[in-house]
């Protein structure tokens, strides 16, 4: 079963993690769809952006030409105290499951965040103070994305306000904690400090919240404070670019081994990581240089990409936010409060989704339960207890290997660990204790939050 000629982790060099990230819109065929005013329903334009988020984010946000992006060195100094992070070879898990498959996965949890969160987190923070600016707003889910930006904020020296998705900051106090250790203000959404979170509760009285409507505070915020702007975590243009750093790195690794995958899977929520890992093989499959087959994992609880419409809608519950072209639940649509917080979103990244719509990628959904179960076989194995999210796509590894196993086929599949899961341990327990129970929205439910989108002339 062991390969001597490859390490258990291959580590690239300080001198080979990229200088750039990679611009898959540069190499797309059909672009995504450009994001709309909210207000004239007209695509938006830089000037417009600007009111929202840093200027140089929104040139990466509009760029479609530029196949690569320098990194600033500023921003890889930082890098380098958890870059380039390991590619590690599961033999555990491969004996376990007595497969011929490889299986590797690309770790992102070898930081204080605890995910792949902090790649865009310390960019975003540095245009951020590139800019002038006082402070930051966001929101975070399951909390590793409010983790990051707070320690990048710190180390820029800079304000942050987190509205984290109200059932997340009830399951994840210690998550919590650690944002507001490096200094962040940290609100459970959604709230009564704004507007739009006072309008929510109205019209849903008890309701655990959602990262469309702690999107929609964050917004309102940052709108109505001098010198702020307001920053995302995923499913942007911008956000997918810094994540590419993932693919790049793991693309690069497996080179270094003549090592060519078959299959990339990650989990899918906004669309961050997915987008970032599977970048360069995505681009390779468009220019014609190689052929894989890319997986998307997301939750049965809120499957956006399988079960919901391609077309424009809200990035958020309150509806102050642009349009987005995606494949979506519906901007009104609120998850069952399932464990993997970060995946609760209605919509997915316009690039993903673009790709899906193409037929260069495709999806599954998966039981929280199955993903649990995936989770501790993969932890008993691999001494790494992950997350929710990531469990995802462990789960769907583990299929596509015990496939292999009936067919004899020795295929090579990669997946992204996208975090570690030690905040998460009321999951855990859940699962543990036997009462974590399944949620899989009706029919009845997704078509009602359909009916709701925007009709765009």
């Amino acid at each position: 079963m062991t390969d001597n000629k490859i390490p258990y982790k291959i580590y690239l060099e300080e001198q080979e993690m990229p200088k750039a990230w990679y611009n898959l819109r540069a190499d797309m065929i059909n672009k995504p769809a450009p994001l709309l005013n909210p207000e004239t329903m007209q695509p938006m334009t830089a000037e417009e952006l600007g009111q929202v988020f840093c200027d140089e984010l929104v040139a990466q946000e509009l760029d479609e030409t530029n196949p690569y992006i320098e990194i600033p060195e500023e921003i890889r100094d930082f890098y380098k105290m958890y870059r380039p992070s390991p590619l590690v070879r599961a033999y555990c898990l491969e004996e376990k499951l007595q497969t011929p498959a490889k299986i590797y996965y690309k770790f992102e949890g070898n930081n204080t965040s605890g995910s792949h969160k902090l790649n865009s987190a310390i960019a975003q923070a540095y245009y951020a103070k590139k800019q002038g600016l006082k402070g930051v707003t966001t929101e975070t889910g399951a909390g590793q994305w409010g983790t990051a930006l707070s320690m990048a904020c710190s180390y820029f020296g800079l304000d942050c306000k987190v509205f984290m998705v109200k059932v997340s900051y009830e399951q994840k106090p210690f998550r919590r904690e650690v944002m507001r250790t490096y200094g962040a203000y940290v609100t459970p959404s959604p709230s009564m400090e704004t507007e739009v979170g006072k309008k929510i509760l109205m019209e849903h009285p008890g309701t655990t919240g959602s990262l469309g409507c702690a999107i929609s505070e964050a917004v309102e915020t940052a709108g109505k404070l001098d010198g702020y702007r307001y920053v995302l975590g995923s499913v942007l243009n911008q956000v997918l670019l810094h994540q590419t750093i993932i693919g790049l790195e793991t693309k690069a690794a497996l080179d270094k081994y003549n090592i060519k995958p078959d299959m990339i899977i990650g989990c899918a929520g906004g669309g961050s990581n997915l987008g970032g890992l599977i970048a360069p093989f995505a681009g390779e499959k468009i220019r014609g240089e190689a052929d894989y087959q890319l997986i998307a994992v997301e939750p049965e609880s809120c499957p956006s990409l399988t079960r919901g419409k391609y077309a424009y809608d809200y990035c958020d519950t309150g509806k102050v936010c642009p349009l987005s072209k995606m494949y979506t639940l519906g901007s009104g649509f609120i998850p069952a409060s399932s464990h993997a917080g970060g995946l609760r979103y209605h919509g997915m990244s316009s690039v993903v989704s673009q790709l899906y719509a193409d037929g260069l990628m495709e999806a599954r959904t998966v039981k929280q339960t199955e993903v649990f179960k995936a989770a501790q076989e993969f932890a008993r194995v691999e001494g790494i207890l992950p997350a929710p999210e990531s469990s995802h796509a462990i789960k769907v590894a583990i299929d596509e290997a015990m496939k292999c196993k009936e067919t004899g086929e020795e295929k090579t599949i990669v997946f992204g660990l996208t975090g570690t899961g030690y905040f998460d341990l009321y999951a855990y327990q859940k699962f543990n204790d036997g009462v974590m129970e399944d949620f899989c929205p009706s029919d009845e439910d997704i078509a009602a939050s359909l009916a709701k989108l925007p009709v765009i002339e």
